[in-house]
């Protein structure tokens, strides 16, 4: 098994941490790690003779868990008849066969697949009548007890530190028993549910005192939306309101977390704090950005004072303060490009692309049928009107984000075009009337696929590209007609393949922006990577250079951006109109995450604001900026 991952090393080093945490480079091989020390475990139990009693948690972060486990049981005969699993928790009121509820969950990823007792499966009921709650909790603690305590407890981790449904304020003591919802955490499931106002107030969840006393937990964390609480619980003092930091007072607990969970931690964000660096270059670039934040001061302006006293005193043992100041500014200056293309006829070892081709084969790649524009539209735009042949591979449908009310808009247009359609329409009509959550009917989602594919091409066109050059791809992954999504494959790995293999790009765009609440652009860019590792054998792809956008969600941090183009004000309002072409997403988005406004305002908005850090940092005044990190695979 070839696993990457940073382990703690000298004290130094983790002086800042209360809780032992290994960080891996992405949650897949994180996910790996974790599942092999829980077969390791089944199978030491098994050699004993003894049953293994897991903990186990539900929501996005365990399925590659899950998954791996599975694949263990299938292909190499890992067995769980010994098994004895004790869920954490379960929404309340919530029936077992409804799609949300936890025990539908832990069936449909884990429990059908392998051969796990029935009577040894236990979650908590969300049925129960609500006089005999506090008898049923107390019944679910005697179980565990009778089963010697849980050997292992698998953990997630709220945005609001909760651990289970602790939320901020639990009781360190505290047992299995029915609690209230925070609000942030209702957000945060309110996809799942088409809407907070569907999400239960209530849930059941095991105690911290009934977490904390098994005997081995590891709590895993993913993307960028959990690293400062993953700091607060790690390094901040135990507190209340933050649950996950009750498990400091643990003897044998793990955080295990991909990079982006782990930015916040000293040793990631600010390792000169704790000690000697390595100091290579990024992160040389890394320290003087924060010092330019941290001083309020443009590069060139920064003193060796400056350095002396902020723990940075390092990086002046080989190079001056200004020389080092130079440095960064001509790396951040090469950046600045109006030619994403690359510039004919220059002197390209100062640019951040090539100039040869002059004309390039250009592959777009968006997650979903807007991601294109909203997070690069007008990089697009330049690449186009430079005279590049331009090319947008939709990746999903994103069918599932068009709501009932659009599809049905769409079709009482139709019916009162064309009445010969009314007939067969008025079914489906009145299935959409009828039906508050999202419709799981083929013909419903056809509907929508195509509403947005039209969307998309209205767009591109206005941007200037023949419909040719767009190619909905419907990765088999996403199309399941549902919220829950299939695991990636060889085929959607393969349908990547082909349209890579079939334009020959010089430069592919892809969506490296993994703080997306859907979990659809990991699953895309994971799907592109290991499609690169396919390809790389091929003469075309010595010539193709991969370009990772983001702003959807948030930006590069400005040490790591290796391309920033521009937009002049009437760019920003072409953009604008481009996004505006995808109109079922425009008003009411449904999984936009926790940024409650229009993905065109939140898109301009970071624009402008990495452009004003531009200027914060030495460079000249523009009205917004695309940023771009170069992957090399």
């Amino acid at each position: 098994m070839n696993i990457d991952y940073k382990s703690p090393g000298a004290l130094e080093e983790t002086r800042f941490e209360k809780i032992h945490s290994v960080i891996f480079n992405d949650s897949r091989n994180a996910s790996l790690f974790i599942a092999h020390e829980i077969s390791a475990l089944i199978r030491n139990k098994q050699e004993q003779n003894k049953n293994c009693v897991l903990g186990l948690a539900t929501g996005s972060s365990p399925i590659s868990v899950y998954q791996e486990l599975v694949r263990m049981h299938k292909e190499e005969g890992l067995s769980f008849k010994n098994v004895v699993t004790f869920n954490l928790d379960e929404y309340y009121p919530m029936s077992k066969d409804d799609i949300n509820s936890y025990h539908y969950f832990m069936h449909i990823h884990l429990f059908n697949h392998i051969d796990i007792k029935k009577e040894n499966i236990h979650i908590p009921d969300g049925t129960i009548k609500k006089e005999d709650i506090n008898d049923y909790c107390e019944e679910y603690e005697k179980r565990i007890l009778k089963e010697g305590g849980l050997d292992f407890q698998l953990l997630g981790i709220g945005r609001t530190g909760h651990i289970g449904f602790n939320e901020p304020g639990s009781n360190y003591d505290s047992f299995t028993r029915l609690v209230h919802l925070d609000y942030l955490t209702r957000n945060d499931a309110r996809k799942s549910f088409f809407g907070i106002e569907n999400v239960p107030t209530k849930a059941i969840t095991m105690g911290i005192r009934t977490i904390r006393k098994s005997k081995r937990i590891v709590l895993m964390a993913w993307g960028n939306n959990k690293s400062l609480v993953i700091q607060k619980a790690i390094e901040g003092k135990i507190n209340s309101n933050i649950p996950a930091s009750f498990l400091q007072s643990h003897k044998n607990v793990t955080f295990i977390l991909d990079k982006s969970a782990s930015e916040n931690l000293t040793r990631i964000k600010t390792p000169w704090r704790t000690g000697s660096s390595i100091w290579n270059d990024e992160l040389k670039y890394k320290a003087v950005a924060w010092l330019c934040e941290k001083t309020g001061k443009s590069i060139l302006n920064l003193t060796e004072s400056d350095y002396n006293e902020n723990n940075l005193s390092e990086l002046l043992l080989n190079k001056s303060y200004y020389d080092i100041n130079l440095d960064f500014y001509k790396r951040l200056h090469r950046s600045i490009t109006g030619w994403p293309g690359g510039k004919p006829n220059s002197d390209d070892n100062m640019r951040p692309e090539r100039s040869k081709p002059s004309k390039k084969r250009v592959l777009i790649f968006s997650p979903h049928p807007d991601d294109d524009v909203i997070s690069m539209g007008g990089t697009f735009d330049r690449l186009v009107s430079q005279g590049h042949e331009v090319h947008v591979a939709y990746q999903t449908s994103g069918n599932i984000a068009v709501s009932n009310s659009d599809v049905l808009r769409y079709l009482e247009v139709i019916n009162s075009i064309y009445p010969d359609c009314k007939c067969e329409n008025e079914k489906i009509i009145n299935l959409l009337k009828n039906n508050v959550d999202i419709v799981n009917d083929h013909r419903v989602r056809k509907i929508a696929s195509t509403i947005r594919e039209k969307e998309s091409l209205a767009a591109t066109r206005f941007i200037g590209i023949s419909d040719n050059q767009v190619h909905f791809l419907k990765l088999p992954f996403y199309e399941t007609g549902t919220i829950t999504k299939n695991p990636a494959s060889e085929e959607d790995i393969d349908i990547i393949s082909e349209i890579i293999t079939k334009i020959k790009p010089h430069q592919i765009y892809a969506a490296g922006d993994l703080a997306d609440p859907h979990g659809t652009h990991k699953v895309c860019l994971d799907i592109l990577f290991d499609s690169l590792k396919k390809l790389k054998v091929k003469s075309f792809m010595k010539n193709c250079w991969v370009w990772l956008y983001r702003g959807a969600w948030h930006e590069w941090p400005i040490h790591e951006i290796d391309m920033a183009v521009p937009m002049s004000p009437n760019q920003v309002l072409r953009k604008r109109k481009a996004i505006f072409y995808h109109q079922t997403q425009k008003d009411n988005v449904m999984f936009q995450g926790d940024d409650n406004r229009e993905f065109w305002v939140r898109a301009e908005d970071r624009n402008r604001e990495i452009a004003k850090k531009f200027k914060e940092i030495g460079m000249s005044d523009y009205s917004a900026i695309e940023t771009f990190k170069r992957y090399h695979f």
